[in-house]
């Protein structure tokens, strides 16, 4: 067994957290191990193993027998849903636990992660409600003798794999979905942040869920390629970057297995000069330095109009840097810590490629150092101003508390500034006149639109991306669908009419 707790606080962690591969309801010990560090204090915290195709193979293995011989998928829904309830109820329990391993994990405020679990929490529990509504439909009007059934069944053995960011949040916008069509799962989560998931696998143990039906092996990319390319899986969700999301998708060929890809973002705030601009300018630092701007719908694009650009750019900039970057376990923390060192460099290395190319430094660019920070990946939260259509940091995804300004004359040209970039996750309006939100928000090339708030929204609204953010959906009754199959039953009553040229056919009428 994974242990419950042996986290303390920041700089007083006692013995490294140990997890084993949870396969067919055991924990397997790998042939070898991970260690993660905290990206705050630079803390050994947790060794996870290193996950092999072999591991693979054997936790497919298991959810291919649970799907083909166990009861999970022959079970009513109701009964499914009363399982993932109590997964839901035990996730609440543990919250206190659960937060404080992606807080440490990730590097992200403690309050944060806190938000993350209430939210899985939730998606959970609306998860488990869509168990008991799974239906299909039933035609009876082709003609007399006939009659149509379209079934709706589970798709099989679902592969899941998770990124670090949002740890147990974006685990449970797949997981309860999965489990409430019937399907059984083999998650791969981040190396840097499989605490989380772990700890949920044994929850849903204790919920009751059969062996077998949830396996969770971890590691790097290995276990990760070898569960896109595994012929005995039929429908693989990742969420990760838009490069490596190409790399499943072409790994998936193997037998056509159906794919969900929800990949990177490249997101914009859009104020207008009509907007309440006390409530946009809470939007727009909240928008782009939650989760130390590593989140996919991050908006770290501004795009203001001139008429109110100077005055409202310098109000974002002294926001920007009254923001408290540090540990997370410190409650005054707005702004945590980046996941891995090579991430640091490459968020400040854009801040240099964005003052090449002709940007202003307003605030931040650079890496923070002293008592609070010496020792963890800290980057000051940083506003560009400045910033050209045409370059790197307008265009491509940093994934750090990095803002990129660009001013627009009217509405037409906030629209070709927004949908200018390759991605289309989420794009963010700030604005009073609902004529012109409503043109704005059906013109931007975005799965999502937020109106006067940013990174909103509810379990039951379907979250995923256009062009190379992705395809497919998470959450809602779509993200819920992902996971099923449709099947046409065709039933005539009556004698059939008609062989191959011996008679009229079956669609002939007398």
């Amino acid at each position: 067994m994974p242990p419950l707790d042996t986290h303390t606080t920041a700089k007083n962690t006692t013995v490294a957290r140990h997890y084993n591969h949870f396969i067919g309801g055991s924990w397997v010990e790998p042939t070898g191990s991970i260690p993660r560090r905290a990206p705050a204090t630079g803390e050994l915290v947790a060794e996870f193993g290193a996950g092999t195709a072999h591991d693979v193979n054997a936790a497919v293995g298991a959810a291919r027998t649970a799907f083909d011989e166990g009861p999970w998928p022959r079970m009513s829904g109701l009964s499914r849903a009363e399982v993932l309830l109590r997964l839901a109820d035990l996730i609440a329990a543990n919250a206190s636990l659960l937060a404080r391993l992606d807080a440490e994990e990730v590097g992200k405020p403690l309050r944060l992660a806190e938000g993350d679990i209430a939210g899985a929490v939730g998606l959970t529990r609306y998860a488990a409600g869509l168990a008991t509504q799974m239906h299909g439909s039933t035609y009876t009007n082709h003609d007399a003798d006939f009659t149509g059934l379209v079934l709706r069944q589970p798709a099989g053995v679902a592969g899941l794999i998770t990124p670090w960011n949002f740890p147990a949040l974006i685990l449970c916008q797949k997981l309860p979905f999965a489990l409430a069509a019937g399907c059984t799962v083999v998650v791969k989560p981040s190396e840097f942040t499989s605490s989380s998931t772990l700890e949920i696998a044994r929850l849903a143990a204790e919920a009751g869920l059969p062996d077998g039906v949830l396996n969770v092996v971890t590691g790097d990319g290995q276990p990760g390629q070898a569960l896109a390319e595994h012929t005995a899986v039929d429908v693989l969700s990742f969420t990760g970057s838009t490069v490596t999301g190409r790399k499943v998708l072409d790994a998936s060929k193997t037998n056509l297995k159906r794919v969900s890809l929800e990949l990177g973002g490249k997101a914009a705030s859009i104020v207008f000069d009509d907007a309440d601009l006390d409530d946009a300018l809470d939007g727009v630092v909240y928008g782009v330095f939650f989760n130390q701007g590593e989140c996919c719908v991050s908006a770290s694009r501004l795009l203001v109009q001139e008429s109110i650009a100077d005055e409202f750019l310098e109000k974002v900039a002294e926001a920007a840097e009254r923001l408290r970057v540090g540990q997370p376990f410190d409650p005054a923390t707005d702004v945590g810590a980046m996941i891995h060192p090579g991430h640091l460099e490459k968020v400040l290395q854009y801040v240099s490629v964005g003052a090449q190319q002709g940007a202003t430094v307003l605030t931040g660019g650079h890496r923070l150092t002293g008592p609070a920070h010496d020792d963890g990946l800290f980057v000051a939260p940083t506003v560009l101003d400045g910033v050209r259509p045409d370059a790197r940091v307008f265009r491509e995804e940093i994934f750090g508390p990095v803002l990129s300004v660009t001013r627009f004359g009217d509405a037409d040209e906030a629209v070709r500034l927004a949908n200018g970039v390759e991605y289309g996750l989420a794009n963010t309006i700030w604005s009073k006149d609902i004529d012109k939100v409503l043109d704005v928000g059906k013109a931007l090339q975005s799965g999502t639109v937020y109106v006067n708030t940013t990174i909103d929204g509810a379990p039951q609204m379907p979250f995923g991306g256009y062009k190379a953010s992705g395809v497919g959906r998470e959450m809602g009754q779509a993200g819920f669908e992902e996971f099923t199959e449709l099947k046409s039953i065709n039933i005539r009553t009556g004698k059939r009419r008609g062989t191959l040229g011996l008679g009229a056919g079956p669609a002939a009428t007398d």
